[in-house]
């Protein structure tokens, strides 16, 4: 049986709300026919917040759109809690707005639905689709057709303490077996060598290095020798080296903060951990690598967010040119100029000079083998029930191979109650 359009809202809401004929948040005037007779065009365009500078990043790209645009006029919506769910029920409701965020995680579930415009019939040759990030355009992307273009992504990269390095006497490691015993020389006084974080979206590289899938056919699969191979040395490193430890454990609220309190040497996080550390811990000494390798292989994981059209909108031809623009080259190098967010366009990096930046330097050479947090419909109950036995294992109150079968159990028994 096809999935529900979503698993909290009947398809009676769904009928009701009209949503193969929806006004998809535009008025009664159709987009061409205002544009045809010399009337403004409004579309919205909705995300969520970000912090100041980011919005004002956000404003300036919009103004300059508008700007290179006189006949249309965007209408900016951000909603600041319970995103998807607001979008959802918007779209059921058929007052989704015009174009809005999407993240990769979420993107294959809203796909299969049918409420996303696919965009090919509008790319011409100068937008240059090549010049994506393949991993980040192919999470948007469903049986060869495009549903979203990416506007920004982060990888994860390796964090270190340079002067904590320093004082223990190591080098920066690059495989995961020096990591371990880096980790070791750096685990004294208070402070772990390792801030981890036990969260699939963190581990799924790390879980697929052996050999094993975290989703096979859309079902969970975590529960084999092979992932549990693969992330056996993750839980070992922090309940028998007593090197690693969760932000939650030395009262810092993620990892970013462990780290600029100096309670782990190394942590692995995004692009978001720079201005976090520039603006919360000024005088911090650290650097960045790329992750260390798994038996000789480079792997991260990677996060994207693309804009996207609400196939029911009246707009449509407006709505493309914003869409155009914002994930276009100049568009693009406007909204990512102050390296808050990361461009998926390989020139607007190039141009940017971020792949030579001494601290994103690796977190855009991740970009070409990064696993993009996303795989599939059933992601989200995976993921939760796979966190859910798997900080079990990690502290410790049980095996980790009993851990994950009952959770690969679990999820298998709800995403088939579901089908």
């Amino acid at each position: 049986m096809k999935r529900k359009l979503f698993a909290s809202l009947s398809m009676s809401v769904l009928l009701a709300g009209g949503i193969l004929a929806g006004c998809g948040g535009s008025d009664s005037d159709n987009g061409a026919s205002s544009e045809a007779s010399g009337e403004k065009t409004t579309i919205t365009l909705a995300g969520w917040g970000g912090n100041p500078t980011e919005q004002d990043l956000l404003n300036e790209t919009l103004a300059d759109f508008e700007e290179k645009n006189p006949d249309i006029d965007v209408k900016l919506e951000v909603i600041a809690d319970q995103y998807m769910d607001v979008i959802k029920t918007r779209l059921i409701g058929g007052e989704g707005p015009d174009v809005f965020y999407l993240d990769a995680f979420e993107a294959p579930a809203l796909i299969e639905t049918g409420v996303l415009e696919p965009l090919d019939q509008y790319v011409t040759d100068e937008f240059d689709i090549e010049d994506f990030e393949k991993p980040m355009l192919e999470a948007f992307q469903q049986d060869g057709t495009t549903f979203g273009f990416p506007k920004d992504y982060s990888t994860l990269a390796l964090f270190y303490n340079t002067k904590l390095f320093a004082e223990a006497g190591v080098e920066v490691p690059t495989t995961w077996d020096e990591f371990r015993e880096v980790s070791k020389a750096l685990t004294k006084d208070g402070v772990y060598g390792f801030g981890a974080a036990p969260e699939l979206a963190r581990l799924y590289y790390i879980a697929e290095s052996m050999g094993g899938k975290v989703v096979d056919d859309n079902m969970a699969s975590f529960g084999s020798e092979e992932v549990v191979q693969a992330l056996q040395p993750f839980i070992d490193q922090h309940n028998i080296d007593k090197t690693s430890a969760q932000p939650s454990e030395v009262g810092a609220s993620w990892g970013g903060d462990m780290f600029g309190q100096q309670r782990a040497a190394m942590v692995i996080e995004g692009n978001w951990n720079i201005p976090y550390l520039e603006e919360t811990f000024p005088e911090l000494e650290y650097a960045t690598a790329e992750v260390p390798t798994i038996n000789g292989e480079k792997g991260t994981m990677a996060f994207t967010v693309s804009y996207v059209m609400n196939a029911a909108s009246e707009k449509k031809e407006a709505s493309w040119r914003l869409i155009e623009y914002l994930t276009g080259k100049e568009g693009m190098e406007t909204w990512t100029s102050k390296g808050f967010a990361l461009p998926t366009r390989k020139s607007v990096a190039e141009s940017l000079g971020y792949a030579d930046d001494e601290l994103r330097g690796p977190i855009v050479a991740g970009a070409e083998y990064a696993t993009v947090w996303s795989n599939g419909t059933n992601l989200p109950t995976i993921m939760n029930n796979f966190n859910n036995q798997f900080v079990s294992a990690f502290l410790g109150d049980r095996p980790l191979d009993e851990a994950l079968k009952e959770a690969e159990e679990q999820a298998n028994s709800e995403i088939s109650a579901n089908q």
